[in-house]
């Protein structure tokens, strides 16, 4: 009964990609790629979940006619009507081999599914064939054999194509030729079991889905045909305006098929993945998949131990299933509150407030044609496309387009799992702690979800913390930290703080709360220097000065604390300051500490130490006149080293006078201040009282004074490097 029903196949294109005639299509076992071997002699490789080219292959000049993937190796293996096999890897594009396999046109490449052998055929060829043209019959070979196992004779004229059926439980295999029909035969009883008629021209391919009930037939007038391959009746006649079909292939675990044609390819998806499977609270699993319908119970499991992500060792026997379809996915929680409305592109959560409603329809207020405008209230609208989902109290779990095992609460979206192939939820069993789900295979496989966070989260929503407290100690320690996740999202940033376990979780909480101590405490536990300066803009932010200096000191921020002495006018703080970041090689903190306290000297010698030779001289010429000789002779000498001539350049004041106006006044300024300045440290306060240096003309103010001795130079004492 069950076979008499037509199959009502859901057909949509994933991909149309317009190229040069296409003889042979594949499919990528693992990548979503289609190959596709042109007429022009390139293959291409296209990617139907973006619709891009991601890839081409030049092979020759003349038409390549086969082409195949082989994804253990990385490798894309060509045929082409110059008699060569080519070998390439699809991920740096190298050909890796090359050599000549017939006398004739290569028409056909076959990939050993395990064992590393290709086979090959071609038009004249001693090598194994399956098929005949010029006989009109189809012919079976036994490898090592020159002469054929049996002859099956049925069509007209020449068979074009030829498919065995990959399923067990028939011996058959299909054919078509250019008589225009397609014939089923039973290669055990040398008979034909079905002809099949409706193509207007040759028949070019032929292929049984490896996965699907389904034979597909493609013919030089343009369409492609969908049968039935148990009733044989014509499920689906497919034309999409692209010439003649030439080839066909399809995917053992996928519904996506391959088409290709005379001016492109094309990719469609026939039929729904989703597995036709069901749990219940008990553990019972139920699945169906074409015409057998099994069971197995997660009771016979016992004690085993489970890991997460693991495929479940179960066996199962004989039962029934019941089919439902929802058009828009709508799932209800078990407390009627809570629902979840999947359309094709997002999905919303919405609160049922029964109250709202109860009063409308007591004071007839708010109930128009399309009901009660204020029935629901939006709780969240998330743009992710949702497969499979259930409710465990108020936290709705569900797989998406993505692979992704997720649950939904509170408005946080929590990812319980990245999944590595499309897989379906069966249910939840709350004293295992797990979540069943099963995939096209009818694989079954869970992960653990402990009820007591889900109660937990759920007790938040609500604002029921009494119940959230009492929840809390049966939550296991590894498990807080997700908890308190959850509650900074919600907003409680005190009671996370109290419940995270994760070191790096608390110091973030810590500083958004401005809890000193506890930042404090859990930085010196890290030993960070990152988590000191964030201390330190905290502790800046409250005023706790001396925490921040404590704080940049464990971060060897140098600049931080330059920024901090200057704006605090702590001298005793920048001298500390200078030797520190010195001894550490931070020269220019060095510098500035050294210029901010008028340690002109110690700058010049800091330049000179690190080979800043030229800035040296410019310093001194500016500020240390008396200095300029002594460091032009180190410049030179310096620069002799790797440029003669250059080095032989430069003018030192005292042999060149004549080149440096001024400079007898520019020693007699730098006495002068050096006189004045003398031990002339002055405390912030006075900044009123000081004259700006731009209000200063220190050459006039030197005129006329008379130093008292003889001017000596102060050059401070470098210690040996």
């Amino acid at each position: 009964m069950i076979d008499t029903l037509p199959l009502r196949l859901d057909i949509k294109r994933r991909l149309t990609a317009r190229s040069d005639r296409v003889k042979s299509v594949d499919l990528h076992p693992t990548e979503p790629w289609m190959l596709a071997s042109l007429y022009n002699g390139s293959v291409c490789v296209w990617n139907h979940e973006t619709q891009t080219l991601v890839k081409t292959f030049e092979v020759c000049d003349l038409p390549v006619r086969a082409s195949k993937f082989v994804a253990r190796k990385n490798w894309v293996i060509t045929g082409a009507d110059d008699m060569q096999i080519r070998v390439f890897n699809y991920n740096t594009l190298e050909r890796v081999h090359m050599f000549e396999a017939h006398s004739d046109y290569i028409r056909c490449i076959a990939v050993h599914p395990t064992q590393p052998y290709i086979l090959t055929s071609s038009d004249f060829s001693v090598c194994c064939r399956l098929f005949s043209l010029s006989l009109c019959v189809v012919q079976v070979w036994q490898l090592g054999s020159s002469s054929p196992n049996f002859t099956l004779e049925g069509h007209e004229k020449g068979v074009n194509c030829i498919d065995y059926y990959s399923g067990g439980d028939k011996p058959y295999l299909i054919s078509g030729a250019d008589d225009r029909q397609v014939k089923i035969w039973d290669y055990q009883n040398k008979t034909c079991v079905q002809t099949l008629e409706g193509h207007a021209q040759n028949v070019s391919c032929v292929s049984f889905h490896p996965e699907l009930p389904i034979i597909i037939t493609g013919s030089e007038d343009g369409t492609v045909r969908i049968w039935h391959s148990s009733t044989y009746r014509l499920e689906s006649t497919l034309n999409y305006g692209m010439e003649r079909v030439w080839c066909v292939c399809g995917l053992r675990g996928s519904n996506n098929v391959a088409l290709g044609y005379d001016e492109g390819s094309i990719i469609i998806k026939v039929g729904r993945e989703e597995p036709a499977m069901s749990m219940d609270t008990n553990g019972k699993i139920i699945w169906a998949k074409h015409s057998e319908i099994q069971q197995a119970n997660l009771k016979a499991m016992g004690d085993a131990e489970i890991k997460d992500g693991e495929r479940l060792p179960l066996a199962s026997d004989f039962s029934f299933l019941f089919f439902f379809f929802w058009l828009v996915q709508i799932f209800w929680s078990d407390s009627g509150e809570l629902v979840c409305i999947a359309t094709e592109e997002s999905f919303f959560i919405l609160r049922y407030l029964a109250e709202k409603v109860a009063a409308s329809q007591e004071n007839n207020e708010g109930v128009t044609e399309d009901g009660i405008e204020d029935a629901f209230e939006v709780q969240g609208e998330i743009q992710e496309i949702v497969k499979t989902g259930l409710w465990v109290g108020d936290c709705f779990i569900y797989t998406s387009s993505v692979n992704r095992l997720n649950y939904f609460v509170g408005g946080e979206i929590v990812t319980i799992a990245h999944l590595d192939r499309t897989m379906y939820l069966l249910g939840y069993i709350p004293k295992d702690d797990r979540l069943y789900l099963g995939d096209k295979e009818l694989n079954i496989v869970s992960y653990s979800l402990l009820v007591s966070v889900l109660e937990y989260q759920t007790a938040v929503m609500r604002r029921d913390f009494g119940m959230a407290d009492k929840v809390l100690p049966t939550i296991p320690k590894e498990q807080r930290t997700r908890v308190a996740h959850f509650l900074e999202k919600q907003g409680f940033k005190q009671q996370a703080l109290a419940v995270s376990t994760d070191p790096e979780h608390r110091f973030e909480l810590a500083l958004q709360l401005g809890e000193l101590k506890i930042a404090y405490q859990l930085a010196v536990e890290a030993e960070s220097e990152q988590k000191w300066k964030q201390l330190a803009e905290l502790a800046i932010s409250k005023c706790q000065f001396g925490l921040a200096q404590e704080c940049l000191h464990h971060a060897q921020d140098y600049g931080g604390l330059l920024l901090l002495a200057t704006a605090s006018g702590n001298a005793t703080m920048v001298g500390k300051l200078a030797e520190g970041a010195e001894r550490d090689g931070k020269n220019n903190v060095a510098f500035m500490t050294y210029f901010l306290q008028g340690k002109l000297d110690q700058c010049l010698e800091l330049l000179i130490r690190t080979n800043r030779l030229p800035e040296a001289a410019f310093l001194a010429r500016t500020y240390l006149p008396s200095q300029v000789s002594r460091v032009v002779k180190l410049w030179r000498e310096n620069l002799a080293k790797v440029n003669q001539k250059a080095a032989d350049s430069l003018a030192d004041p005292t042999e060149y006078e004549n080149l440096f106006p001024g400079l007898k006044e520019a020693f007699a300024a730098e006495y002068y201040l050096r006189e004045s300045c003398l031990g002339s440290s002055r405390p912030a306060k006075d900044y009123p009282l000081v004259t700006p240096n731009e209000d200063r003309n220190i050459l006039e103010e030197a005129q006329g004074y008379e130093p008292q001795g003889t001017f000596v130079p102060h050059v401070p004492k470098v210690c040996p490097q």
